[in-house]
Order: structure tokens, then sequence, then C-alpha cells
């Protein structure tokens, strides 16, 4: 029996398109231990609709290339492209969202409705995950933080971007911050008294929208348990919204993901 073919988009840690045989948990497993290309975080790609072609991609040429070994094992992945991929992406092919844990674990997230209610002003922190990979903090609510970094005018952006918003209480970090400036950094890589800084800079400059904390989001060390609401596909033209279940609810569907969170 022929296996099943995929098109699945690598979001992190590197972006690319690929064709695979394996269903998504395989798909999970073989990169965090099962590949010579072995890695030790964290995976995020998105199950792409088959049927989707765009002239930028050579998908017919790798569906045509897709065939199993010749012991019978599935032909694990055959790469179409790794660059400029989300940009030529249609956003409505994006079946679903799988997240992996380092040890392998999935949480497959499926799209909905972006229905939070946010209060004006507030200052938010936000991972660029791909094409862009900064850690920015900005006033602008999760949807507007999109239309904001994909704007054509916007010079240090891109025509799409996947991102998502990292908790954070803010006033009890300063609170925090000020009691014991040797505090463990909230965010991994990101030293508090930078974080600081920068609040203190935005809250002195109110028609500041946003403000770079580093040049890498390091999004491969935060862990999935700081995610609030989500993830966020974003265009000028359209938002996908992949939420995040909250933790109790993962713990009792998906105890092994939820205990690697």
């Amino acid at each position: 029996m022929q296996p099943e073919n995929h098109l699945y988009q690598i979001l992190a840690p590197n972006p690319a398109l690929v064709a695979s045989q394996l269903d998504p948990e395989a798909f999970a497993r073989h990169y965090t231990s099962g590949s010579v290309r072995y890695y030790d975080g964290k995976v995020v790609f998105a199950e792409i609709d088959l049927g989707f072609r765009n002239p930028y991609f050579k998908i017919d040429e790798a569906l045509a290339e897709l065939k199993p070994h010749p012991d019978g094992r599935p032909k694990a992945t055959k790469f179409i492209s790794t660059y400029r991929v989300l940009e030529h992406m249609d956003l409505n092919a994006i079946l679903r969202l799988i997240l992996v844990t380092p040890e392998g674990y999935t949480l497959e997230l499926a799209s909905a409705p972006y229905d939070k209610i946010h209060e004006p002003g507030l200052m938010r922190i936000y991972a660029e995950i791909a094409p862009l990979r900064m850690l920015v903090m900005s006033r602008l609510d999760f949807p507007a933080f999109g239309a904001y970094v994909t704007h054509p005018t916007y010079t240090k952006g891109a025509p799409k971007q996947f991102y998502t918003q990292i908790e954070l209480d803010i006033d009890h970090f300063l609170e925090e911050f000020e009691a014991r400036p040797t505090m463990h950094p909230p965010i991994p890589r990101l030293h508090p008294s930078t974080l600081r800084a920068a609040i203190l800079e935005l809250r002195d400059e109110p028609t500041k929208d946003t403000k770079g904390l580093r040049l890498d989001s390091s999004f491969d060390t935060i862990p999935y348990k700081l995610i609030r609401h989500g993830f966020m596909f974003a265009s000028q033209d359209t938002t996908l919204f992949f939420p995040m279940p909250p933790a109790a609810e993962i713990e009792a569907n998906n105890f092994r993901f939820w205990r690697a969170m």
C-alpha cells in the first residue's frame, strides 16, 4: 500500500516547505529523534492542503519523487524550498499547526476566529518566529502587530509573518526587579535589566508603539507554557489564528506534551 503524501511547512527552527510520506506524529519524531538532521529543540510546523499550488514552488516535481525506499519505508522528506516560503504561502491552505517538544511529543492546533478583547495601550511582548525572528515589545494588540510588521511601507517587516505573544505580568515583573535586581530572567536569554529599560522607555514615549528587545527571539528556548493566546499568521489581507488550549485541557488530553511544556 502506497504511503499517503503530505505537505508540511516548517516554521521553527528553519523555514521550509517539505513533502513527506510521514504522518504529523512520525514527521515530528523524525526531526527530534530519528534523523541525521537531529535537532535538540522544539519544532513547529503546519500541514498544508495537498492541493495547494504556487508557481514559486515545484510541488508536483517533488511529489513525483516522493517514493518509498526499496525496503518499503516511507520517504521522510523531500525539500521543496527553504527561501521566502511563508511569503508565497496561501494562508487558507494551512490546515493545522503542530507543536513539537524536544522529546518529540506533539500538540495539534486547529484554527479559530480571534475573539480576544484587548486593553488599549497595554504593553505586550511578541516573539517573531518566521520569517522574521525578533523579540519585540509593543503597545499593539495581537492582530494589530501583524498588520504593523507586514505593512508594505515598513522596511523592517515582511509580506507575511508568523508570531506569538509571550505571557508576562509587566507590573509584577517591575516590582520583583526592584526588590531583587539579580532575579532570574522571566524570558530566556533576555536580561531583566534590558527588559526593564525597554518598559520604561515605552512608558516615557507614548507615541512609540514598538521597541526591539533582541535581534533573535530565541523562540527555541521559550517554554510553550509561556505562550499567551496562541499563534498568529498575518498578512495585510488576512490573519489566521491558532489558539493555545488552556494548560489544564492539555494536561487532561495530552499529558506527555503537557509534562514537557
